[in-house]
């Protein structure tokens, strides 16, 4: 046991340390990719299940300064109203296909005096960052929409600038085109009538299960891997330090080859 002694060393003592740090710091990022893994599990389960439902009236879920609940968010609804076009908002660095391009929220005015923003989809630009000019414009009149609720953006990227934002947030919005938004936001699925010219509909809400298992184990992995690599190099010393100490304790051999004789 004496050749463990090394163990105590200041070296080995902060490498210890070391080591039990990563390790855990490897555990705790392996929990929190699968707790990642069951939010998705979860957030995949609403939007199946508001999917599956009819569209209700837009009145039933959305309205001025309320927010849109995790378990109301992905609902299909319907509204009717008329496009305000003139306050069109478009919202920048938006790429598909990687191609540069723009969201483009339009506020429809429904009949009660409310506003309800819908995003009618993505329009190309030639540079990023860019608000284009020649995006066609939505049906006139009096315009049945069909979408999913979103919940608003939050943070410095919700700020309106020329009609221009980076993120959809309906107090923002609201806010810089003067209207009584109802909170959160539509995604176009449909809208009677149609547009002559359409643009590209939001893409459809994403069911897979992301890479989170995979991250998850891959944390673990580098954290055993940590803790093998430890006991390897304790083991790979000890050995050194037996073999120096099984050498130094050989009776010293003579010229004739056999120790200490004359």
């Amino acid at each position: 046991m004496h050749r463990l002694g090394f163990l105590v060393s200041r070296r080995w003592g902060l490498f210890l340390v070391v080591v039990a740090l990563l390790s855990w710091l490897a555990w705790e990022l392996g929990q929190w990719q699968f707790s990642r893994l069951d939010d998705r599990k979860e957030r995949n389960a609403i939007i199946e299940r508001n999917e599956a439902k009819d569209p209700v009236p837009v009145e039933e879920l959305l309205a001025p300064g309320r927010q849109v609940t995790s378990e109301d968010e992905w609902t299909t609804v319907r509204a009717t109203g008329q496009y305000d076009v003139e306050d069109t908002v478009y919202v920048r660095y938006r790429t598909n296909k990687q191609r540069s391009g723009v969201q483009v929220v339009v506020p429809l005015e429904l009949a009660n005096g409310t506003t309800v923003l819908v995003d009618r989809g993505w329009w190309p630009t030639q540079n990023r960052g860019e608000v284009p000019t020649d995006v066609p414009a939505p049906p006139s009149g009096t315009v049945e929409v069909v979408g999913r609720v979103r919940a608003d953006a939050t943070g410095d990227a919700t700020k309106v600038t020329d009609q221009s934002t980076r993120a959809i947030s309906s107090v923002e919005i609201g806010d810089a085109i003067d209207h009584e938004t109802l909170g959160g936001f539509v995604e176009l699925v449909e809208e009677t009538p149609e547009a002559e010219e359409p643009l590209t509909l939001p893409a459809e809400p994403e069911l897979d299960e992301g890479p989170h298992f995979f991250y998850g184990l891959q944390w673990w992995f580098f954290g055993g891997l940590a803790i093998f690599g430890f006991f390897y190099l304790l083991y790979d010393e000890w050995r050194d330090r037996r073999k120096a100490s099984d050498a130094a304790q050989q009776p010293a051999v003579d010229g004739h080859g056999d120790p200490g004789q004359e």
